[in-house]
């Protein structure tokens, strides 16, 4: 079922789904379960997960049994990520905008971070799959609609079906990929974005019990509007597989995007 909320901006969204993450963690945590967070990167996280190690250090949460999922590292080729040190690397976001914010006392620890290895991408999906599956995934969408690095692919290429159930694995980036993620994340720089990514497979991501798309950006527009619009899930624009997900919501910012009919 989708749920749209519309925020004034950047701010008020990121504050919005920081307590949504919150909220989930701590349900079912405090009843001792586990939490599979599935995590993504990117400028639009990157007040949320400020927001987030605040609440959780605030509010003393025992995070022992929570495990995180990302949903994509750079590769240097089909077969070697990115090492750590990378600018880029997710890696080293995560842990900058994240994980070194929580305590020690909150008792997460690096084993608890999981990311996809281009080495092996099949056995990040086993061992997604032996922890439970995602409790919750966080989603930006690309300029292009695509949803992690799922990229469009032409709808006479492969069914709808088909797409759905792709498994996480390693793929050649999309031009305008390299031209959006160079302009906003490498100073303008495409030979500084790897060509290569590990990506969780959309199979994993629509399995997720609760999905949470966040967007911020004018370059948005244009694909949520077209996937609002239409209602049909299509390989041209991952990200309208969101909607026949049983718990998707979407938080947009009405200073960058207008979607109103």
């Amino acid at each position: 079922m989708l749920k749209i909320e519309r925020v004034p901006d950047y701010q008020a969204m990121s504050a919005a789904g920081a307590e949504i993450i919150y909220q989930a963690i701590v349900a079912k945590l405090s009843q001792g379960q586990p939490f599979n967070l599935g995590l993504a990167t990117g400028n639009t996280m990157i007040e949320l997960y400020r927001i987030l190690a605040e609440l959780l250090n605030r509010n003393r949460i025992d995070l022992t049994r929570l495990q995180t999922w990302n949903l994509d590292e750079y590769a240097l080729d089909e077969h070697t990520a990115v090492p750590h040190s990378h600018p880029l690397s997710y890696w080293k976001y995560m842990h900058e905008k994240l994980f070194n914010r929580l305590l020690p006392e909150r008792n997460f620890r690096e084993a608890q971070a999981h990311f996809p290895d281009p080495a092996a991408p099949a056995e990040f999906d086993r061992a997604l799959a032996a922890a439970g599956g995602l409790d919750l995934q966080l989603l930006g969408i690309g300029f292009n609609g695509h949803i992690a690095f799922n990229e469009p692919m032409p709808p006479e290429s492969i069914s709808a079906t088909d797409f759905a159930a792709l498994p996480s694995r390693v793929i050649a980036l999309a031009e305008r990929t390299i031209a959006t993620n160079a302009a906003l994340t490498a100073n303008g720089s495409r030979d500084l974005v790897p060509r290569y990514a590990a990506t969780m497979g959309m199979k994993q991501i629509l399995a997720a019990r609760q999905t949470l798309l966040l967007a911020c950006f004018a370059e948005q527009q244009e694909v949520l509007a077209r996937m609002l619009k239409d209602r049909v899930p299509t390989p041209a624009l991952p990200a309208s597989f969101l909607l026949s997900h049983p718990d998707f919501q979407l938080i947009y910012t009405t200073d960058k995007i207008n979607l109103e009919q």
